[in-house]
């Protein structure tokens, strides 16, 4: 089990990051204009795969954009996943998208 990592936002690189040992695992989003946030892209580096650090970050990232009350829409194929596997997150999933 990982240890608990501090989860910081990156609003310059549109990203959600830790900073372990020199490496940068994170969630890349998009904020939409209306509010909502399109988590795009998670990257652990190799180095790190295998020890929860995706879980914990895609986790940490669900909970800090609940309690700004910004819905999700999750387009990486990891935080899908993270969220099917964890179904106390599905509040904060957006269910209809506009795009005009």
């Amino acid at each position: 089990m990982a240890p608990d990592y501090e989860l910081t936002d990156n609003p310059l690189r549109h990203c959600y990051e830790f900073h372990i040992d020199g490496y940068t695992p994170k969630v890349q989003y998009i904020r939409s204009r209306y509010g909502d946030i399109y988590l795009t892209h998670t990257e652990v580096p190799f180095a790190l795969r295998g020890q929860g650090i995706g879980s914990q970050l895609v986790g940490k990232v669900l909970d800090a954009v609940s309690q700004q009350n910004i819905r999700v829409v999750p387009v990486c194929p990891f935080v899908a996943d993270y969220i099917r596997k964890h179904p106390q997150w599905e509040h904060v999933v957006l269910r209809e998208t506009q795009f005009t």
